[in-house]
């Protein structure tokens, strides 16, 4: 097997800067907040370096942004990545805290060679704006060891990989500390050296432990990887270091956000409907936001057009330390309706969809009703004002087919006080009601009254004459 390995040395640096606008100076903490683990381009050219104190690279940058760090944060942006390189590979594995691999061996006729392999996976990190060392070999730990020493190259020659292998120091070979000192007490200094020693005299002189972490390097012991598989849903958060006051500033963090989702739903082949969305605060309780479309839908500009409605009817009730967006429902889907073979003619079902979208995001998803048919022939019961649902297109029965009836139907009918003129429809017999009580036994037409308004008029078989609706 031949194995491809990520180690992302900046990995929180970089989640944190792709939601900037403002690159400006910027550092990873440890824990206890003394001394600088990472440091961004910005941060280098002011003189500030990893291992620094803190307190020193504050004088050096008296605005630097700075960032603890997180491990649980670190745990879930890796996965953000792995749920990327899915889509080229199918199976990874991931080493945490800043690493992961591919198995590459099986995708180099899909790709058509392991350059192209290469070049997929640059080209996604250069669009993600993640950096990474690269490296390839036939063992995940090979693999893992030329990545994080910086001596990747693109290859799947034996010899070239052995070679890499061998002039590695004891240190970046990542033994432990008592290790190496015996090992160079014994006057080795490289892998290669100890490649070269007898299986039985390293785990002698040394442990066993070291002869199957050895072993496991070049592939004559197993070493076995559960891949990982990506959960049935999107999450993406954004960190900031400075807190956002106003719904502007959330735009730009959630434009990146959602194009990854828009690639996320395409490579899935699906849509969805329903977009969560969270705001975190300092100090009060996070703002949730419930985002619904009339349809499915997975263009980022149509989900930023809703969510910017949606932002500028609520302001912030507190500033913002990180928004998280959030989709657990897919949907299938479904051929465009209504256009020709070259996509030339105009959706009208999707337009449709989007003028509700955005109607329902700027009033409220309570604030829209539409007519919709009831099982009842009675014709003030034969509807009820429901929510707007997708338009469905072709209806049930041709319209030709379907009895005339007026777009204007009174609240109940009114008694009918003149004798129509003219008669041009009709009778339309409707019984029903049985059921409940409430029975009716009518004759409907279409008829002219003296005003010249054309009413539906019906006969009741014991009550009389009566207007039931107007045509326009």
């Amino acid at each position: 097997m031949l194995w491809l390995y990520l180690h992302f040395p900046h990995l929180l640096l970089d989640h944190i800067r792709r939601s900037r606008e403002n690159q400006g100076a910027l550092v990873i903490v440890e824990g206890s907040g003394q001394k600088v683990t990472q440091a961004c381009p910005e941060a280098r050219t002011q003189g500030i370096r990893t291992g620094m104190r803190l307190k020193t690279a504050i004088s050096l940058a008296p605005d630097l942004g700075m960032v603890r760090a997180d491990a649980f944060q670190e745990a879930r942006i890796l996965e953000d990545q792995a749920r990327w390189l899915y889509r080229y590979a199918a199976h990874i594995v991931l080493v945490p805290p800043d690493g992961m691999l591919a198995e590459v061996g099986s995708l180099q006729k899909l790709y058509g060679g392991l350059p192209a392999v290469w070049q997929t996976v640059e080209q996604g990190l250069n669009e993600r704006q993640l950096n990474a060392w690269i490296g390839i070999g036939y063992t995940p730990l090979a693999a893992r060891l030329i990545a994080r020493a910086g001596k990747g190259e693109c290859t799947s020659d034996k010899g070239h990989i052995q070679r890499a292998l061998s002039q590695m120091p004891l240190l970046a070979a990542e033994l432990d500390e008592k290790a190496c000192t015996r090992l160079q007490r014994l006057g080795l200094n490289t892998l290669g050296e100890v490649f070269d020693l007898p299986p039985n005299e390293l785990a002698r002189r040394l442990s066993p432990e070291l002869l199957a972490y050895i072993q496991k390097i070049q592939g004559t012991r197993p070493d076995p990887r559960t891949p990982w598989q990506p959960p049935h849903s999107f999450r993406q958060q954004a960190d900031f270091v400075q807190e956002i006051e106003h719904t502007q500033g959330l735009l730009f963090p959630l434009q990146r956000m959602l194009t990854e989702l828009e690639e996320d739903l395409c490579w899935r082949q699906q849509d969805t409907d329903s977009l969560r969305l969270v705001l975190k605060h300092r100090h009060s309780e996070p703002t949730r936001m419930h985002i619904r479309t009339s349809g499915p839908e997975h263009r980022a500009d149509n989900f930023l057009n809703l969510i910017r409605l949606r932002l500028e009817q609520h302001s912030l009730q507190a500033p913002v330390i990180s928004l998280m967006l959030s989709v657990k429902r897919f949907l299938s889907r479904e051929a465009p309706s209504g256009q020709d073979l070259l996509g030339e003619t105009q959706d009208l079902n999707e337009a449709w969809h989007t003028l509700i979208s955005r109607l329902q995001a700027r009033l409220g998803e309570k604030a829209l009703r539409q007519l919709s048919p009831q099982a009842d022939h009675r014709p003030e019961r034969a509807w009820s004002a429901s929510e707007v649902l997708r338009k469905t297109g072709t209806p049930l029965k041709p319209v030709e087919e379907l009895p005339r009836r007026p777009l204007w139907l009174l609240k109940g009918p009114q008694p009918l006080t003149e004798a129509p003129v003219a008669w041009f429809a009709g009778p339309e017999r409707i019984s029903g009601g049985w059921w409940d009580g409430q029975r009716v036994h009518r004759d409907y037409y279409i008829a002219q009254l003296h005003s010249g308004q054309l009413a539906w008029v019906f006969r009741d078989a014991r009550e009389g004459w009566f207007v039931h609706g107007w045509f326009g």
